[in-house]
């Protein structure tokens, strides 16, 4: 059974979340991503930007596996000279956004229909043509992958998602 367009593939083990508090220079994300390389571990998900602070970028990291990969991962950031802090939100209150962008096959017949479904998870149109919709929607990762689920039967045509973005709850910080 395939899953949903835009859905995640099916994976062994917990989906971790972790942010990695690094310096903000040319080669750090190619060292990072080629850590989780050499290893084996997939990553499912990665987003960096800037922080307030724009001497540092913050990565927030999906990846699946069990706590001895977890437990691994961050040892191993630790060891990389540029990463200054690394958190795990995988057990921690936190709060998770992820924002795709949808283009569907939009017939003048659909229309109505698309736009409550849009309307139901609280995204947006934000372009039309004669032929489609370019839907914004942000949301929990299963919010967007049931939302690209209900639209893949009128035809999505494109879809690109940011991956997920995580900050922790209350007074806590990456």
């Amino acid at each position: 059974m395939s899953s949903p367009l835009g859905a995640r593939p099916e994976v062994t083990g917990e989906t971790h979340v972790i942010t990695a508090l690094v310096g903000n220079q040319p080669g750090v994300l190619a060292r990072v991503s080629g850590l989780f390389a050499r290893r084996g571990y997939n990553i499912e998900s990665l987003t960096v930007s800037v922080t307030e602070n724009t001497d540092v970028s913050r990565m927030t990291i999906v990846v699946a596996g069990d706590h001895l990969v977890l437990e691994q991962i961050t040892k191993q950031l630790h060891k990389l000279i540029e990463v200054i802090r690394v958190a795990d939100y995988t057990d921690a209150p936190a709060v998770e956004r992820e924002l795709a962008l949808v283009k569907v096959k939009a017939e003048p017949k659909d229309r109505a229909e698309i736009m409550q479904i849009v309307e139901v998870f609280r995204g947006r149109i934000i372009d039309m043509s004669e032929k489609t919709f370019v839907i914004e929607v942000t949301g929990s990762v299963d919010k967007l992958d049931k939302m690209a689920e209900l639209l893949s039967s009128y035809g999505i045509r494109e879809m690109v998602r940011t991956g997920v973005i995580a900050m922790a709850r209350g007074t806590r910080t990456a």
